[in-house]
């Protein structure tokens, strides 16, 4: 299977596999945009050459748009396989391509975001598992941040000098301290979502949220993460959406209009 590499020459023609629809479509403009800006800071976005949801992204993890401390590691924003592609070996391949680059790139492993059990937006963390990776931190109420050390020996003895020590003080990959702590009192009363353009899905799904919300006369406020240092501060690791009702987090799952309906409805809104 051809492999195709995302570059400032060829991201107006190509399409961006989770959201497949010319360049004036709003999911596609901010995805589009955010990438360019990601390109320099040496972001690839590789894809299978068919046409649907068939690859991987990531970036140096000091980049990174992720409450999380990995220097020297390549993070990986997303690795997307559905529909007709998936049980054809292609995760392999293009996670096989992420690993032999980030080591030719002198990286010292992967790091990704996953959870205690399979969730949508979020790496499953069984075929991560079979792949290698290991939980090295957690943050409430389910993230698990999972890690491939290129040098299983290091890797040993890092582990062993670290019992005495946090995660931060033996420089194993962890989570930065602010996620661990994931309410905010300082947040209005009623829903408030923080968001990026990395998903392409926030630009089409965020202001269908906030007309639901003042139809229902229901308090809501949308937060727009525009800078990697924001995002890197976040309450929640999944910086692409999180939502949050009253300042307890709710989910980090993008919600459509009757999700988010079905949502106000529980909570007799």
């Amino acid at each position: 299977m051809e492999l195709i590499k995302l570059t400032h020459e060829n991201i107006e023609t190509e399409h961006i596999c989770c959201a497949i629809a010319n360049n004036k479509d709003c999911q596609v403009l901010s995805k589009k945009t955010w990438l360019k800006e990601r390109l320099d800071e040496g972001l690839v976005f590789l894809k299978c050459n068919v046409r649907g949801k068939c690859f991987i992204e990531y970036i140096p993890a000091e980049y990174a748009w992720a409450p999380v401390e990995a220097p020297g590691y390549m993070y990986i924003n997303c690795l997307w396989v559905s529909g007709q592609f998936k049980g054809q070996g292609y995760s392999n391949l293009l996670l096989e391509e992420c690993i032999r680059d980030s080591k030719e790139k002198g990286k010292k492993g992967l790091v990704i975001l996953s959870s205690k059990k399979k969730l949508g937006y979020l790496s499953d963390p069984k075929y991560m598992k079979y792949k290698g990776f290991e939980t090295v931190d957690s943050a409430n109420p389910y993230f698990e941040l999972m890690y491939l050390p290129f040098d299983k020996k290091v890797d040993k003895d890092t582990e062993q000098n670290a019992d005495k020590k946090t995660g931060e003080d033996a420089g194993t990959p962890h989570f930065k301290t602010c996620v661990k702590e994931n309410g905010n009192n300082d947040m209005q009363k009623g829903f408030t979502v923080y968001y990026t353009s990395q998903c392409p899905f926030t630009a089409k799904y965020v202001p269908l949220m906030e007309e639901v919300a003042k139809k229902r006369n229901v308090n809501f406020q949308a937060i727009y993460v525009q800078t990697k240092e924001q995002a890197q501060n976040a309450l929640i690791p999944f910086t692409t959406f999180s939502l949050f009702y009253d300042g307890e987090f709710i989910t980090h799952e993008i919600q459509s209009e009757k999700k988010f309906e079905k949502l106000l409805e529980e909570r007799g809104l």
